[in-house]
């Protein structure tokens, strides 16, 4: 499935682009430092992969190869097989392949991304990885904000997927799904081709294979790049109002939140605290929602004798005296 080694000093304008951006995260590390790349096998993360072996080698960085096996599909460990395969002849010593038990909470998408980055954290942790490399690309970005659009998001939402969170790197999100697959013929390399990507079941691929070719046609070209870059200047935008808030939040007891200073903060603020102070009393990861938070901010702005709310978690919030009260669940 795989050509020859790969040319160390490619001058294919897809490979050089790819190279060009993983070795710009690469920079952080240190001769002996040890990352992850996980891949799927399809273009993106085989192509990042391809890169990946020749700059980490540049520095003098371990690179270690990890497949997930969501086993979702028939005969997903032969498929997990295939992948380690490619990147043994690839070049990758270090390979493994991670089964994992996708327990189905909040969607079939959403709980396998859980579970795949709950292993990919396992597998960082077992080699002390500095970090851990994904193949996400420039449209997984545009995909991501028209998605949030249809959500109704807020900026953080729509700011999309940061290049660098924590351990993890995504080098490619100013890399085209298009460079991928040229990367990869460049390269020698035939990618797999998930069945998930074209099931319509799921939204975004959907967005991927009917949304954005229309807006395209109607609108003109360029929209997958605008929505990309709508991403990084939101990112901004949500940073600059996320550190106003933190920096707010020092000042304040979150369960007991004085309403007349609350009102003289923009909401933008004042939700971003609301939202902290709900989780502090105990409200489950993910389970507030904007609807909650309007709720609660209008026992501020929008005051006219409310009763107590309800929240997930069982977290109580009511208005008392002019101060917001809120309560963690007690059984």
């Amino acid at each position: 499935m795989v050509g020859s080694s790969l040319n160390p000093v490619s001058t294919n304008p897809a490979t050089v682009a790819i190279r060009s951006a993983v070795r710009e995260c690469l920079s952080s590390c240190s001769a002996g430092d040890t990352v992850l790349v996980a891949v799927s096998g399809g273009a993106d993360s085989l192509a990042l992969a391809a890169a990946l072996i020749p700059e980490s080698k540049n520095l003098l960085v371990n690179l270690v190869g990890v497949t997930i096996d969501h086993q979702l599909q028939k005969s997903s460990d032969k498929q997990a097989e295939k992948v380690l395969a490619q990147l043994l002849k690839l070049g990758i010593s270090q390979v493994e392949i991670v089964k994992v038990d996708v327990e189905l909470l909040d969607g079939l998408e959403a709980s396998a991304r859980r579970a795949r980055y709950a292993a990919l954290d396992a597998v960082a942790e077992k080699h002390n990885a500095k970090l851990i490399f994904l193949g996400h690309t420039l449209n997984d970005q545009a995909e991501s904000v028209l998605l949030g659009l249809a959500r109704g998001s807020g900026a953080r939402s729509l700011s999309g997927m940061a290049r660098c969170t924590d351990k993890y790197c995504r080098p490619l999100l100013e890399i085209s799904r298009s460079e991928t697959l040229a990367a990869c013929a460049e390269n020698n390399l035939i990618p797999w081709i998930d069945p998930h990507n074209s099931d319509s079941q799921f939204a975004r691929v959907r967005v991927r294979t009917d949304a954005l070719p229309k807006l395209e046609e109607s609108i003109g070209p360029g929209i997958t790049e605008a929505l990309a870059r709508s991403a990084d200047l939101l990112r901004d935008d949500a940073d600059a109002l996320d550190h106003w808030a933190k920096r707010e939040e020092t000042h304040l007891d979150l369960q007991d939140l004085d309403c007349a200073h609350l009102e003289t903060l923009p909401r933008a603020i004042r939700t971003r605290i609301l939202r902290a102070a709900i989780y502090a009393a105990g409200a489950p990861a993910g389970s507030v929602s904007a609807e909650h938070v309007s709720a609660v901010e209008a026992l501020i702005s929008a005051w006219s004798g409310q009763g107590a709310l309800n929240l997930p978690g069982g977290v109580k919030v009511e208005r008392i005296s002019g101060r917001l009260s809120l309560s963690p669940h007690r059984p």
